[in-house]
């Protein structure tokens, strides 16, 4: 499959969050450490007009609008992500029931109708929501690059061994953005 920008679409997976749960402050802390990188990414996205595809835990909010779901998680502890990698007004915004961006979503609908074969995922937890949609990606037959340095886990060694997982497994490219 080919691989270029006009093929490409970029995936924020559970960006918007609000750590308030068992291992949240881990996952904030190595997410913390990846911000720089996923601010680089959303510009590279923007620079090269990329669609940009949030999908993101519903919260038991059951709305597909982003502000709703900043509203519920903006605490002090998630302030400075969620500032900095909210939405804008031409991304797209989806819910997930569960683990992955595919389940149950019109992720692949929008994805089609787009043209994009190729997906750029980036998020938090790696080991969880990011590898579960790597996995249904894959399935799909999407090509990927999930840079190792745009994804965060509550744990680093979980984190390195679904990026392992993913590359080895469903091909993904795992080069650091």
């Amino acid at each position: 499959m080919n691989t270029s920008l006009e093929n490409s679409a970029v995936l924020f997976i559970d960006i918007i969050n609000d750590f308030d749960f068992d291992g949240g402050n881990n996952l904030l802390r190595n997410t913390k450490e990846i911000l720089p990188n996923l601010m680089k990414l959303k510009k590279f996205a923007k620079e090269n007009n990329l669609p940009l595809i949030y999908v993101n835990d519903h919260y038991r909010i059951w709305q597909a609008d982003f502000h709703k779901i900043i509203e519920h998680c903006k605490n002090d502890r998630s302030r400075e992500i969620i500032e900095t990698l909210r939405p804008d007004h031409d991304d797209y915004f989806l819910i997930k029931p569960q683990h992955s961006a595919f389940f149950q979503t019109p992720l692949q609908s929008l994805l089609s109708d787009l043209g994009r074969t190729h997906l750029i995922i980036a998020g938090i937890a790696g080991d969880i929501c990011v590898l579960f949609t790597a996995k249904d990606a894959y399935m799909y037959k999407f090509t990927m690059s999930i840079p190792e340095n745009c994804m965060a886990s509550e744990d680093k060694d979980n984190n390195r061994y679904a990026l392992n997982l993913m590359k080895s497994v469903m091909k993904a490219n795992i080069d650091a953005f």
